[in-house]
């Protein structure tokens, strides 16, 4: 090897954290969060170093500073605030603190940049209520149904897809591959001669009525969710305009879509490897900026892991470059490395497997994993879908539904629920299957907002809203029970115990362990029932009726 040209220098910068695959992807904050920033600092000699976090926000040019303190042993920590959505940059600095002058800064150098995604809070926490805009009564009954959707505590309201529904190939009622001539058809079979994405159905309402919708909605401080689905009906004008954008069997004809045993003759999947690729990625941004200039900022994304990763690093960098304050939800029931890769690429949120978590180790195992994967990851935990009706809420009845609620309201910071969820909705199509009967998918339900198990979801929404330890995931502590059917957690001063058994009452000791901090003897009060009592250290007596739950905050003097 040749003697270099130049002296290399002499201070070394290692080890710099937070950092994800070694600075390909960015680390994830909201707004209002602290970065810690972590690095060693060292060189050979006896020089004493000093060093800086260089930050840089978006849309600014100019660079700030923040001190970086010795921990020891090499090891410096700093921190800075994100107070704005969008690319943050970052590097470390180091330099020799020598007499030679004020502010000298002796054989200064500098890590690799590192980058922040910010997203606005609701990327991080939220209550999210999908419903079907058709069972409502149109974009007008939806409008109707915001105020007390927001007294319920909800922060998202998600609807599927709104654009004009093929009628080739149309679904009938429970997915019969024939439609009678009433069958409405599924809203994931986009495009008619009405139009394709950047169209609305006509059964719906019109553009002033959505207009009225996203207005009501900014009024009742709720955002409105949209599904972008990257497919067409048989009918969408694309197909005679981009015939080329799709996928065609050996003979010519189209291919539709197909995810085993499941088939969609009323769906064809777009051809992201077809020669005019640059055009569909264009059309796609097209229609999502579109709707963006229309009041939408946020998206739940249909099966995005069956589409080209690269294209959606692409479109979420292209949207959130003017748009930081959009946010992208993943719906990826899919393989651990393609959904945490999603969300490295810019995905804000993701569903998870929360639905087919049911036992004391499944959720532990589950949440230590969604844990470890917190620098990039956030998990939305939908009870329920149009799609996923679990076998646990099939045969629980309605305590399974109270504790899958409490479950995912206090674990995950944000979760979901379906509309019918809180009239305990659990008949299949058939034994083993997921699928409701008689589908909504398929068919127009009469909705109302009057279910039982609104009242509860009402107040855990507000208990979520009240104590910020509920508005996070790393601060979960596992508690000990002596008895398998009850799940114990800590969160901060939150204490959970649930009775994940939805068909007997269920007792035990939960054990509160001194790691914890608290007092020998404290007071709680519940917060679902009311009233306070004394807890202790070490093993307390729980007993819980099916699927009921100890919701506590601690009260310290």
């Amino acid at each position: 090897m040749p003697v270099p040209r130049t002296p290399h220098p002499r201070i070394q910068i290692q080890a710099v954290e937070p950092v994800v695959d070694c600075g390909r992807y960015a680390v994830k904050r909201t707004v209002g969060e602290d970065v810690e920033v972590y690095a060693t600092l060292f060189t050979d000699g006896h020089d004493t170093l000093a060093g800086v976090v260089r930050v840089q926000a978006p849309g600014v040019t100019r660079w700030r500073e923040q001190p970086l303190e010795p921990l020891g042993n090499d090891r410096f920590a700093g921190r800075f605030t994100v107070d704005a959505a969008g690319r943050w940059q970052f590097a470390v600095a180091a330099w020799a603190a020598r007499a030679e002058g004020p502010g000298e800064r002796v054989g200064e150098v500098s890590s690799p940049t590192l980058a922040v995604d910010v997203d606005r809070e609701l990327a991080r926490f939220g209550s999210w209520y999908e419903l079907f805009p058709r069972s409502f009564g149109g974009f007008a009954g939806v409008a109707e149904a915001l105020p007390e959707l927001a007294r319920l505590g909800f922060d998202v309201v998600y609807l599927p897809p709104i654009h004009p529904i093929g009628q080739s190939n149309r679904k009938g009622r429970n997915n019969a591959a024939t439609a009678g001539p009433d069958d409405v058809g599924s809203p994931w079979a986009i495009g008619s001669a009405a139009g394709g994405h950047d169209a609305i159905d006509p059964e719906l309402g019109s553009w002033d009525d959505f207009a009225a919708l996203v207005a009501a909605a900014r009024s009742a401080g709720i955002e409105l969710a949209l599904d972008f689905a990257v497919q067409c009906s048989p009918d969408h004008p694309w197909l005679t305009e981009h015939p080329e954008w799709f996928n065609r069997r050996p003979d010519g004809t189209l291919k539709y879509a197909e995810n085993p045993p499941k088939r969609y003759q009323d769906i064809y999947n777009l051809n992201f490897e077809s020669a005019d690729w640059r055009g569909l990625w264009q059309a796609l941004l097209d229609v999502v900026v579109g709707w963006v200039e229309r009041g939408i900022t946020v998206f739940r994304v249909d099966n995005p892991h069956t589409k080209p990763v690269p294209f959606w690093e692409w479109l979420i960098a292209e949207v959130r470059r003017e748009h930081p304050e959009v946010v992208f939800l993943a719906e990826a029931f899919t393989r651990p490395s393609m959904m945490t890769t999603l969300a490295k690429v810019g995905f804000a949120q993701s569903y998870t497997y929360f639905t087919w978590r049911n036992t004391k180790a499944e959720l532990v195992d589950f949440i230590e994993e969604l844990r470890a994967w917190s620098p990039f990851y956030r998990p939305n935990a939908f009870v329920n879908t149009p799609d996923i009706l679990h076998e646990y809420l099939q045969r629980g009845g309605p305590p399974a539904f109270e504790a899958r609620l409490v479950l995912a309201a206090t674990l995950s910071p944000a979760y979901g629920i379906y509309s019918g969820f809180e009239s305990y909705e659990n008949r299949a199509v058939a034994p083993g299957s997921e699928e409701y009967l008689d589908s909504e998918k398929y068919e127009v339900k009469r909705r109302t907002l009057d279910g039982p198990l609104l009242p509860l979801i009402g107040r855990l929404n507000e208990i979520r809203r009240a104590e910020p330890a509920l508005q996070r995931l790393e601060n979960v502590r596992w508690l000990e029970t002596d008895n398998e059917q009850l799940l114990g957690y800590a969160k901060d001063d939150v204490i959970c115990v649930v009775n994940l058994d939805p068909l007997g009452e269920r007792e035990g000791a939960c054990v509160i362990p001194v790691a914890l901090g608290l007092p020998p003897a404290f007071e709680v009060r519940d917060l679902l029932g009311g009233g306070a009592f004394t807890w202790r250290a070490g093993r307390n007596y729980v007993k819980l009726g099916p699927g009921k739950a100890h919701l506590v905050k601690v009260i310290l003097p």
